[in-house]
């Protein structure tokens, strides 16, 4: 059973990288980030919505209720900013470093909202060990990313570490969002369905965004370089989905801060085998000593933080 568990969570972590690669390629189809976050945020929704309806359906009535808060619409952006950061990131900086930057900053939002007891979430002091987790976790960022700036001539690094940085701050959204959305999941009583109001509510979002910015909505069936548009580009929002779910099922039987650990370990794999074998599509970056060093570091950054 624990072995099943395990693998659940590795494959809900492979899942975000997966799915970020497939919206990277949908976007130059829909020639905009937003328009593909907006059909991957869609089909999430769809997804849900079936499952809710199956689980959930006497909860619909809580849509057209006075128990609206403001606070759900934030929960809702925060996937926003996340899913849509990732597309630009994705072809700057490459699968691996894309988790790798969004995870370092899931982890200190994370430590932040402990430490300060945000979204009513129970305080947890500051230690010595989440410190030296800390720096390990910016140490194994500075390996990963050593031998691709090795290649870069000094305007190409400078640009490659503002977009790390950005990274970073986009990774601060997730522990914002599953937070707001813990309090959602308690107060209707149902994790499934918090999480239909918040891919719905991103989904209204992009919707509004691609509108303002593009003013239409159009797919291009063929692209000059990478031919017709395939139907794996638009599953990207039942990665998500199942992301979700996992997470949902894993936490009751592991624990909040083994999942998390399990989980952003699938991740980081999974950007190291899309990187280093070039798939979906994407150049290929081969896994070397120093990132090897900077995975492993990291890991144990995530341990030591998440179980002091």
């Amino acid at each position: 059973m624990l072995l099943l568990l395990l693998g659940l969570g590795l494959c809900a972590g492979f899942a975000v990288p997966i799915q970020t690669a497939i919206n990277s390629k949908l976007s130059l189809y829909t020639r905009s980030p937003f328009y593909a976050a907006t059909i991957s945020f869609g089909t999430g929704t769809i997804g849900l919505l079936l499952i809710n309806i199956v689980f959930n359906p006497q909860l619909f009535n809580v849509i057209f209720s006075s128990q609206i808060q403001y606070t759900w619409f934030l929960g809702g952006m925060m996937g926003v900013i996340f899913l849509s950061g990732n597309l630009l990131l994705l072809p700057r900086i490459g699968a691996s470093l894309t988790v790798v930057t969004t995870v370092s900053g899931q982890i200190a939002m994370s430590v932040v909202i402990d430490t300060l007891g945000l979204f009513n979430v129970s305080y947890q002091p500051f230690s010595t060990l989440k410190g030296i987790g800390l720096l390990l976790l910016l140490l194994g960022v500075v390996l990963m990313n050593l031998n691709r700036q090795s290649l870069l001539d000094k305007q190409r690094s400078s640009r490659t570490t503002f977009w790390l940085c950005i990274g970073v701050i986009l990774g601060c959204a997730p522990p914002i969002q599953t937070a707001i959305n813990t309090q959602l999941s308690q107060s209707i009583h149902s994790p499934l369905f918090a999480s239909f109001i918040s891919f719905l509510v991103g989904t209204l979002v992009l919707i509004i965004i691609t509108s303002i910015i593009h003013r239409k909505f159009r797919i291009y069936v063929y692209h000059d370089i990478h031919g017709p548009i395939r139907w794996w580009h638009f599953i990207g929002g039942m990665l998500g989905v199942i992301f979700v779910t996992a997470n949902i099922i894993l936490t009751p039987h592991l624990g909040v801060a083994y999942t998390i650990i399990i989980v952003m370990i699938g991740q980081i794999i999974m950007g190291l085998i899309i990187d280093h074998f070039g798939l979906l599509g994407l150049p290929s970056i081969k896994i070397s000593h120093q990132r090897l060093l900077g995975f492993a570091l990291i890991i144990v950054a995530i341990i030591m933080i998440q179980l002091s």
